[in-house]
């Protein structure tokens, strides 16, 4: 019976870096653990040296697993978009379409176009992810991406949809126990909800005069949708997009008082252009985040 090929090992190696141990990497790879671990060590003996090294915390990898690891990603990405690319013709409505965005706009923004997109054309499976750091679609991590920073690589097709308009928003309760600051000063004697990181820090923003670290902040989360969920609890003030705090009922702060203002690009591949499927997409956001930043700011 023939073993596993390099490309077999390889996978499980990625599959181990990803998840951190050998139990959680055989059910992403859909194996059991010992055929898993059979296949790290064929593959530690054809390299002729160890990945992991074992400890008391668990796989801890070596300098060469680390070095193996960009390129592993690289592999997995270039597969998976190969995948995508045969399950659909060039002007067939089936197939996937991996699409990435932030946290904020994946969760909140694109799921009614994902889903109106859905209805009209059913072949279409959609994959999303949510992720604050811009994916590499040169690699083809992603076939498109919604980002809130322009694209710097020449291979890639982008159209700019507007400006994200985002502001200080609180619920009408907590204003009314609380009282509405009437400028940024005020601030001091609110709760505020912000980010949980000292690296995250805060971007300069024209206006904020005073000093901004994670200790501003009662609530501390990177994630910005468990802000967003502690802003509609009542929690405190946060920053919101102006679209959610409509959409959400939430009262604006400082109402003449941008906190910050993001540009927004619907991005593709210049090598998809030749898939019908993508093509629609493409300009189904441009259309469709386009409205909802016009909306908000209406």
């Amino acid at each position: 019976m023939p073993g596993p090929n390099d490309w077999d090992l390889f996978q499980s190696l990625h599959a181990v870096l990803e998840a951190g141990s050998l139990s959680a990497a055989a059910k992403l790879r859909g194996l059991t653990q010992p055929t898993l671990g059979r296949h790290i060590e064929t593959l530690e003996q054809r390299l002729g040296s160890p990945l992991f090294l074992r400890s008391p915390r668990g796989l801890q990898p070596t300098d060469l697993a680390l070095e193996l690891k960009p390129h592993l990603h690289d592999m997995s990405a270039a597969a998976s978009a190969a995948v995508r690319d045969a399950s659909g013709a060039a002007n067939s409505l089936v197939g996937s379409i991996r699409i990435t965005a932030s946290e904020i706009v994946g969760a909140e923004v694109l799921p009614p176009m994902l889903t109106s997109f859905r209805e009209q054309h059913p072949g279409v499976v959609i994959e999303l992810m949510l992720s604050n750091f811009n994916d590499d679609l040169s690699r083809r991590e992603a076939d498109i991406a919604v980002r809130m920073t322009p694209p710097s690589q020449s291979s890639l097709i982008a159209k700019k949809v507007g400006e994200v308009v985002l502001g200080f928003y609180a619920t009408a309760e907590y204003l009314e126990r609380h009282g509405a600051p009437e400028m940024l000063e005020d601030f001091k004697g609110h709760t505020i909800v912000g980010f949980d990181s000292a690296a995250r820090g805060m971007r300069d923003v024209p206006g904020i005069n005073m000093p901004v670290s994670r200790e501003t902040f009662t609530f501390r989360s990177d994630s910005d949708l468990a802000q967003l969920a502690a802003v509609r609890a009542g929690f405190g003030i946060g920053v919101v997009q102006t679209g959610l705090g409509r959409r959400y009922g939430l009262v604006r702060v400082l109402p003449n008082f941008d906190f910050f203002t993001l540009g927004c690009w619907i991005v593709m591949h210049e090598n998809l252009r030749g898939s019908r499927r993508m093509r629609l997409m493409f300009d189904h956001l441009v259309e469709g985040v386009g409205a909802y930043i016009r909306q908000s700011r209406g």
